[in-house]
């Protein structure tokens, strides 16, 4: 049964000491015309948490992860990060701040290299004009040896040095997601979205993939948000599980009590194939 996917998991997770707020949902609201797609979503994320956030088909969830990472502005309600609103920011400027995203269908640069795709992420957190990267500036030579350090750092942290030179559009499925997490990495994000990192994995990669998730976050000290099917992989590696339905919160808590939740329960078994 879907639900019982993950039943291995621990009953109680243990939170980081002094945990802080870093991410914070307040009521946020969104109609796509006659269609309400959140109605009055509110939870919040501690600093070096994995949060997973599930529910069936036309939950929500995508909504929700493109307003947090500003493709959508809310109709009402406040999203802040580390304490101050990202609602006036725009999307180019939300990697700025430390939230990376990767995406469900890969958006990545498939003819150039895999250490250019990482490169670009890096760029996000750079600071140059059209000016000084013309001249050649040595301030600007510098921090393009310091990027491309950086991405070379990340590329062999993940494994990926043998095709670091490669176009990225030959390379497998599995190492093409790979490189989007790197490229993410590159962009030095305190929160990290994930959206359905697990899609088209094999049994093996999944279990490969949780694994690299928890050293994500315990090596780089990233926060992770999650939206995944996956149910085997949410359980396993999330410290706390929001569930929506509908566009509503239906439940919030650990892997063991979203497993038991009644109302969790119905929203899978009342619909087919979910998110």
């Amino acid at each position: 049964m879907l639900l019982l996917a993950g039943e291995n998991a621990s009953e109680a997770r243990t939170a980081p000491a002094a945990a802080r707020t870093l991410l914070a949902v307040e009521d946020v609201r969104l109609r796509f015309g006659g269609i309400v797609a959140l109605d009055g979503i509110s939870f919040e994320q501690n600093e070096g948490e994995i949060l997973g956030l599930i529910g069936p088909n036309g939950a929500g969830k995508t909504t929700l992860f493109n307003c947090l990472s500003r493709l959508y502005t809310p109709d009402s309600g406040e999203i802040t990060f580390a304490g101050r609103s990202i609602l006036d920011r725009p999307a180019h400027r939300i990697a700025e701040i430390g939230i990376g995203r990767t995406f469900q269908n890969l958006a990545l640069f498939r003819q150039l290299t895999v250490l250019d795709n990482v490169r670009v992420g890096g760029h996000a957190r750079s600071r140059s004009d059209f000016l000084s990267d013309a001249l050649r500036l040595p301030w600007v030579r510098r921090q393009e040896a310091a990027l491309e350090a950086r991405a070379r750092s990340i590329i062999a942290w993940l494994d990926l040095e043998s095709v670091a030179d490669r176009p990225v559009a030959g390379l497998p499925f599995g190492t093409q997601k790979r490189v989007e997490l790197a490229r993410a990495l590159a962009t030095e994000p305190r929160l990290l979205l994930l959206d359905e990192p697990a899609g088209g994995l094999n049994h093996e990669e999944i279990g490969a993939l949780g694994r690299l998730i928890q050293r994500i976050r315990d090596e780089f000290g990233v926060t992770i948000l999650l939206v995944e099917h996956h149910m085997n992989l949410v359980m396993s590696i999330s410290d706390k599980v929001v569930a929506l339905d509908f566009g509503r919160k239906i439940a919030e808590g650990t892997p063991a009590e979203i497993q038991r939740d009644e109302r969790v329960i119905a929203a899978y078994l009342g619909r087919a194939n979910g998110r």
